[in-house]
């Protein structure tokens, strides 16, 4: 039962990673099969809080499920998220010093803090 539950786990991570590179590689088609207009503003911001909001829930359960260690891998692996908010503000034209000020600190913490957490 726990291998059959871990399959379908893996098989639902890669598909929601196949997802995600169909939102950066084909963004109007992603759209299109989420089931909204492909130039809905409202949608993406509304889809990127909702995953925002997962984000720190899923960061706060591995936290009180598999303690500080496992927070801490958890929180180097998320950094991932505000390196490529950084690297997205510069490839549609936003300022540099937002990109590093917001998004890079933002990574820097998560990765000094889950670094520390992860190898305490």
């Amino acid at each position: 039962m726990t291998t059959a539950a871990l399959v379908v786990l893996f098989l639902a991570c890669l598909g929601i990673v196949a997802v995600g590179i169909r939102f950066l590689l084909a963004p109007r088609v992603a759209m299109a099969g989420y089931g909204v207009a492909p130039d809905s503003l409202r949608a993406l911001t509304e889809i990127k809080g909702v995953r925002d909001i997962a984000s720190g829930v899923v960061l706060l359960v591995v936290w009180a499920t598999a303690g500080h260690s496992a927070l801490g891998w958890a929180m180097v692996a998320a950094a991932l998220t505000p390196v490529a908010d950084a690297l997205i503000v510069l490839r549609n034209g936003g300022r540099l010093p937002t990109a590093l000020g917001v998004h890079g600190v933002t990574a820097a913490l998560l990765l000094a803090a889950g670094l520390t957490l992860a190898l305490v």
